[in-house]
This record gives C-alpha cells, sequence and structure tokens, in this order.
C-alpha cells in the first residue's frame, strides 16, 4: 500500500516539486544548463550497444565507483556506463574522471512521470545502485520493466536501519526487486537480510579498492615550494562549526610550532569566501585559494575552496582531521586520507565509516577525540613527534591497501549480469 500512496503524493504534489527545485536552483544547488536531466529529459541520446546505469548519490559514493566502471568497460567491449548523481559537485568531478565510454547525467527527481521519461530513453540493460539511496520509483520501475538490479557496496547504519523498520513493508518491497545486494560489510548485509533483501552476500567494502585521489604535479611541486619547512596539517571536508574549532586550534598552537599553516578544505567549496571571513574576524591571517591568493610566510590559515583538489592538500598535509565528524554528520572516508601519508585525526561521529574505523582504531592508525580540546592535543602532539606521525600514517596506508582483491570478488558477482555482446547495438538505437 505504502508504493501506490507515495507514487500519488508524488504524482499530484508537481507544483510543489517545481518550487522546490526552483529554490535550489536559485542556491546555486541545480545546474540551470542541464536542469532538464532532473525532469528525466535525457541531455545526449542513447549510445549503440549495451548501457549499464549506475546511480551513486554524491562526491563520495561516486569516486567509490570508479574503480568497478574501469574494470566493466575493461572486461565488456562496447560498454556504456550511464553515471547519475544528484549534485553539481559531483558532476563536475565525475567530467574529469570518467573513463572513456562512461557519461554522467543528473538523477531524475523521483517522480513517476521523470523516472519513466529517463528510462524510455535510456533503456539500461543493468542498473547498479551504490549505497544506500533508496527512491520508490527510482528503484522500483526498473524491477517492474524485468531490467536486472545490484545493490553495490550497500550500506544500511543502525539509524536507516530503525527508520526502515518502520516503513518494512516499503522497504522489503523496494529490496525485493534487486537480483543481489552486496552490503559493505557483514553487519550491513545481515540488516539487508532483515529488511527483506531475497539474496544478500558481502564480498568487502569497494571503498577500499579506490585508487590514490590525483593531484597535479607541477601544482604540487609549487606548494610544496611554497610552505617548505613549515609544520602543516589539514582540516579536510569540514562543516559549519568545524571551521571556527579549527581556526582556534590554529591560533593555540600557533606559539609552540612556530610557522604553522593550517590548511581548511569545506566540504562545499562555495562556502570558501564566508569562511574566510570568519576567520579574519578571529585574528587569523588567510588566503583564500578560489581568489588565487598566494601562501605568503605571514599565512596563517589556507582556505582550499576547489573541487577536486583534496588530492594535492593531502599530500601536502603531515596531519589530517577528518571533518563531519566533531558535527553529528556521520563523518568522511578516511582511507583517501589514509593512502597518501597521512597521520589521522577524526571526532566521534564518524558512524558513515564504522567498519573502516574500528580497523583503524584497531590498529593503532587513527586517534578519535571528543571535542575541540581533545583535536587540539591531537594535532599538538602528532606536529611536534614525527617518529609517532610517520608511524601513524604507515599504520593507516597499510589499513587502506589491505582488501585490493574486493573488486576481483565483485567483478565475479557481477560476471553474469554483465551484456556481453561485442560490438552489437543491443536492438538500441543511439538517438
Amino acid at each position: 500500500m505504502m508504493l501506490p500512496l507515495y507514487r500519488a503524493v508524488t504524482t499530484v504534489g508537481a507544483p510543489l516539486i517545481h518550487i522546490y527545485l526552483a529554490h535550489r536552483k536559485a542556491r546555486g544547488k541545480e545546474d540551470p544548463e542541464r536542469f532538464g536531466e532532473r525532469l528525466g529529459r535525457a541531455g545526449r541520446p542513447r549510445p549503440l550497444g549495451p548501457l549499464v546505469w549506475m546511480h551513486a548519490a554524491s562526491v563520495g559514493e561516486s569516486l567509490s565507483m570508479l574503480p568497478l566502471i574501469g574494470r566493466m568497460r575493461a572486461e565488456v567491449k562496447g560498454l556504456n556506463v550511464l553515471v547519475t548523481t544528484g549534485t553539481v559537485t559531483s558532476a563536475r568531478l565525475l567530467a574529469e574522471r570518467l573513463p572513456e565510454g562512461a557519461f554522467h547525467q543528473y538523477v531524475p527527481v523521483d517522480r513517476l512521470s521523470y523516472v519513466r521519461r529517463f528510462l524510455d530513453h535510456w533503456q539500461p540493460d543493468l542498473v547498479l545502485w551504490a549505497e544506500s539511496e533508496f527512491w520508490p520509483n527510482l528503484v522500483s520501475e526498473p524491477s517492474a520493466r524485468g531490467i536486472p538490479m545490484v545493490l553495490v557496496n550497500g550500506r544500511v547504519s543502525p539509524r536507516s536501519f530503525a527508520g526502515w523498520k518502520r516503513s518494512k513493508g516499503l522497504i522489503g518491497d523496494l529490496l525485493s526487486g534487486f537480483t543481489l545486494c552486496l552490503g559493505q560489510t557483514e553487519a550491513d548485509a545481515e540488516r539487508l537480510r532483515s529488511l527483506g533483501a531475497p539474496r544478500v552476500k558481502c564480498v568487502g567494502n569497494l571503498k577500499f579498492a579506490a585508487p590514490p585521489l590525483p593531484a597535479d604535479a607541477d601544482e604540487l611541486a609549487r606548494l610544496r615550494a611554497a610552505i617548505e619547512g613549515r609544520p602543516r596539517w589539514l582540516a579536510a571536508s569540514t562543516h559549519p562549526g568545524e571551521e571556527e574549532i579549527a581556526g582556534r586550534v590554529h591560533q593555540r598552537l600557533k606559539a609552540g610550532h612556530p610557522g604553522l599553516l593550517t590548511t581548511i578544505a569545506p566540504r562545499h567549496p562555495e562556502r570558501g569566501p564566508a569562511i574566510a571571513e570568519i576567520l579574519r574576524t578571529m585574528g587569523a591571517e588567510v588566503a583564500l585559494r578560489s581568489a588565487g591568493d598566494a601562501i605568503a610566510p605571514g599565512t596563517d590559515i589556507y582556505v582550499a575552496d576547489t573541487v577536486g583538489e583534496l588530492g594535492l592538500f593531502y599530500r601536502l598535509a603531515d596531519v589530517v582531521f577528518m571533518g563531519k565528524s566533531l558535527v553529528p554528520l556521520g563523518g568522511q572516508n578516511p582511507l583517501e586520507a589514509a593512502r597518501l601519508d597521512c597521520a589521522l585525526v577524526h571526532g566521534p561521529h564518524m558512524t558513515n565509516f564504522e567498519d573502516i574505523v574500528r580497523r583503524l582504531k584497531d590498529a593503532d592508525a587513527s586517534e578519535e577525540v571528543a571535542d575541540e580540546a581533545g583535536l587540539g592535543a591531537a594535532i599538538g602532539r602528532l606536529l611536534g613527534d614525527d617518529g609517532e606521525r610517520a608511524r601513524r600514517a604507515a599504520a593507516a596506508q597499510a589499513i587502506a591497501t589491505a582488501e585490493a582483491g574486493v573488486l576481483d570478488a565483485l567483478m565475479a558477482e557481477l560476471s553474469r549480469l554483465l551484456v556481453r555482446t561485442p560490438g552489437s547495438d543491443n536492438g538500441h538505437a543511439g538517438a
């Protein structure tokens, strides 16, 4: 009963949906040039040949799927991969990083007419749903059309599990449409089974298969020269409230660490100018990357408010604080920093990466802090102890590379579902 009710509400609620989207567009959260894609209108022709549609909610999920996309393209000649996400930032990153034969479209809003328009055009042969964003129409409509669907790297947090249990009929109906659900961890797999998924396995966490984030070699050399000899740390993927904490930590530590440089990379780069202004009111000398500001000898804090450059700043950092973790929002992926020789510190709110954090903590490869005072103490201690910093970074890197075989195991599960018609148009037109 819940799915028909949901469909009725999203059908008659079209005016409210348009108001909501217009508000997002006004705030820069929608791409005005490609807005039709959010209404299910394709931004390009369907390519000839087999097509896999992969949906990932945002930046983190989409980047973790890149190794799988490359592997599928390598193993299935002529395969096309359509990747959908819902954010402007992820679209920009994927435009730079998707391999040949893979392309991005914005996911349609979950209204049945939009979803059907989308599917009528793209006619995917296989749907891969990344992690945990279950939109009822987007999930149920491919199943109704007989298109095989696989949940890849499925994650169900304890909080989401509790919420879905209150709508067990709806989530059970949605999960029943999946040919296979692959949980990130055994705990995720068990939660999926409990919610009604008929076929569930755990082959490992695909986040462990991701390559190191890229960085421009010339820019890396230029910035290294500019900060040579300075103690430094990075607050990565920060959220509101954490930038002020990082600023106060910098002020507390700079007397004991002459020349200290703090870099703040906000999760939403458009907040950069406002963050810089707040930090200046705190008395810091701030350079803003989006404005082209240079890092001068007197620069206290560098606000790295650009898209797709975390790999650059991880390589420049000695110590990294993972943002979104001193605020109750679930944390950011610590493996990205762990692959790049960083000593890791994070707050208590890392629920989106519980299994990874447990492994890091068990190996003494990361440190959890409870608050601002704890963060300042941890950063100061690591900046003052080269040996401990190097040991912590090496332990984290070992964890990050421990499951390189997860991609092989995942491909073994997908191989029977991947379309294997080299050179064929599979009955699809290219327009």
